[in-house]
């Protein structure tokens, strides 16, 4: 059966505690019974009780279980346990694999990013931002929207931490900041719930990190002199340290 998710998607869309507690469920063997049958997986996975779990081919989280959360129509530990071994076809985890973070943290490394890298990590940057989209639907789908936002954060939440510190990783995070602002204040991008500008005061943190690990970085902050009005205020702590040179 050809899945349309992988386990990128798996951990960079659900939340943390749900992720840890299904990788627990996942290595300690309690997926059992495993069928494939019209475009969905079907399991027992033993919880608390054996629960019934189904988990579609087209979308991890499109599944039903028989668990408290599963009855509410909630994403259960149950249903991403499912969805691991349809991905892995019941491979273990490797530490990689089981790796997750969503901080938005200085990698302190100072190299060089050469021309394909570069191409890598902007292309991988906006593919990211295709999650951070505009909502104008019906209030049903509002959460949808709010956990696409998520995952965008949290898929450029691993790229930028995963940057050395230079002049070239700065401009690609200022320019990163003013994509994202524009999303914000013209996009029509819903970040009520608080998601997307949580990311923003991150990133404009780690650049102020930048600025005194290589004062060099500092020259890439001068595209934010004169933008006007932003999505609150991030770019004041960064243009005080480009004027204060």
């Amino acid at each position: 059966m050809i899945l349309s998710y992988n386990l990128d998607k798996i951990k960079f869309a659900t939340d943390e505690a749900t992720f840890q507690r299904a990788v627990g469920l996942y290595e300690n063997g309690k997926v059992t019974e495993v069928e494939e049958w019209g475009g969905n997986y079907t399991a027992v996975v033993l919880g608390t009780r054996p629960y019934r779990v189904s988990v579609s081919a087209r979308n991890y989280k499109h599944g039903s279980c028989t668990c408290y959360l599963g009855e509410k129509d909630t994403l259960c530990k149950h249903i991403v346990a499912l969805a691991f071994h349809a991905v892995m076809g019941g491979r273990p985890l490797n530490d990689r694999d089981k790796e997750l973070d969503y901080q938005v943290k200085c990698s302190r490394q100072q190299r060089v990013i050469n021309k394909e890298e570069l191409t890598v990590v902007k292309k991988a940057i906006t593919e990211a931002l295709r999650y951070i989209k505009p909502y104008s639907g019906p209030s049903r789908t509002w959460f949808a929207n709010q956990d696409s936002l998520c995952e965008g954060c949290n898929r450029l939440a691993a790229i930028v931490s995963s940057l050395p510190v230079n002049k070239q990783a700065a401009e690609v995070l200022i320019k990163l900041l003013l994509r994202l602002d524009k999303k914000l204040t013209v996009g029509g991008v819903d970040d009520s719930n608080g998601i997307v500008w949580p990311f923003m005061r991150d990133v404009m943190q780690m650049l102020i990190e930048y600025s005194q690990i290589d004062p060099k970085c500092i020259e890439a902050f001068k595209p934010i002199r004169g933008i006007g009005i932003t999505s609150f205020g991030w770019e004041e702590p960064l243009m005080s340290i480009l004027d204060e040179t």
